[in-house]
């Protein structure tokens, strides 16, 4: 009896984990960090950019998913690092939020990218760890229009605590034959486009082909084969004065078998301080936004969203915080140039 329920039992697990199929994590900021889903992104400010997130969702549903991640990119190439045009402020002061900047942009000069970014995920029983390496190239195909390709390499862990669930027997052989403790190679791939008011680019995830996740050896089931995932992006800048600046963008997830899902961002930014914005998921949540450049040195921003989907009536909404710390800032920049 126990050796057919058991592959129920955790198929469940994985639905509640894995929403509409996505095994991945999702996000409300990955505007403010976008190497979460493209590893073309690594290197492409004229810092070396750390970041770290939490993500708390559907709180007040028991077991709801807990996401924590740190990430960090640096450029490489002494053109870019110690005189791109595109890496300081034009006339000695200029924000680089005002139209002067716009005008007076460059291409960034050639040069390489790397980051490493660590990544868990908790929902009930079920954790996984992410762990991965990325590398970008970046190119000036024109003189105000950059493109780049980069590439994430690493592994996923999938771990199911069956401490945490309860057995009739908890001798069962099929409880000892679950195999759920290895790590599987993981690689994606990316390209990014960006120029001074706007950005674009198409990844994907998960590329590898792996037959599952978790089996067990006595009945060889398999309980959740691996997916790619793909994601295209763009973003804008619109000055409504040259101190005010919207900030639209939109991500589209490409997740077989599941039906195309959406996010749409709108964001207001002050100069180079502050700003605050709206943001609506396809069939799951409206969220609010708003984050602070401190300094040269930090930045923070928080997310909360109001939950759409059935789930509502269980969830009191999901919190996402993120912090960013802007190492060997040469210029003294408060706010990232090329994402938003």
């Amino acid at each position: 009896m126990l050796r057919k329920a058991l592959p129920t039992l955790i198929t469940a697990c994985f639905i509640s984990l894995f929403a509409a199929a996505q095994q991945k994590p999702q996000y409300t900021q990955y505007i403010f960090n976008n190497l979460l889903l493209n590893p073309a992104v690594t290197g492409i400010e004229n810092y070396t950019d750390v970041k770290f997130g939490y993500r708390s969702q559907w709180k007040g549903l028991d077991g709801a998913p807990v996401t924590a991640y740190a990430s960090i990119t640096a450029p490489l190439g002494t053109e870019f690092t110690e005189g791109d045009a595109a890496g300081f402020l034009p006339y000695g002061g200029e924000s680089p939020y005002s139209r002067m900047y716009t005008s007076d942009y460059q291409a960034s000069a050639p040069h390489h990218g790397i980051g490493f970014m660590v990544v868990t995920d908790k929902a009930g029983p079920l954790d996984q760890t992410n762990i991965a390496a990325t590398y970008a190239y970046h190119l000036g195909i024109t003189s105000k229009f950059n493109l780049s390709v980069g590439v994430s390499a690493g592994a996923n862990h999938l771990h199911l605590a069956t401490s945490e669930l309860t057995f009739e027997n908890p001798d069962d052989p099929v409880l000892r034959g679950i195999e759920n403790n290895k790590w599987k190679p993981d690689v994606g791939v990316g390209i990014w486009g960006y120029a001074a008011n706007y950005y674009f680019g198409i990844s994907a995830q998960q590329i590898l082909p792996q037959v599952q996740y978790i089996s067990t050896k006595t009945d060889n089931a398999t309980l959740s084969k691996a997916v790619p995932h793909f994601f295209a992006t763009a973003g804008m800048k619109f000055y409504l004065s040259d101190d005010v600046m919207l900030l639209p963008s939109a991500l589209l997830k490409f997740i077989d078998p599941t039906p195309t899902s959406f996010d749409i961002n709108m964001k207001l930014s002050f100069r180079d301080r502050f700003w605050f914005g709206g943001s609506y998921r396809r069939n799951d949540s409206f969220g609010v936004l708003a984050g602070f450049n401190l300094n040269s040195l930090v930045n923070v921003s928080y997310a909360y969203d109001i939950t759409t989907s059935p789930l509502k009536a269980v969830s009191n909404g999901s919190h996402e915080l993120v912090l960013g710390i802007l190492l060997n800032n040469k210029y003294k920049l408060t706010s990232p140039q090329h994402g938003w």
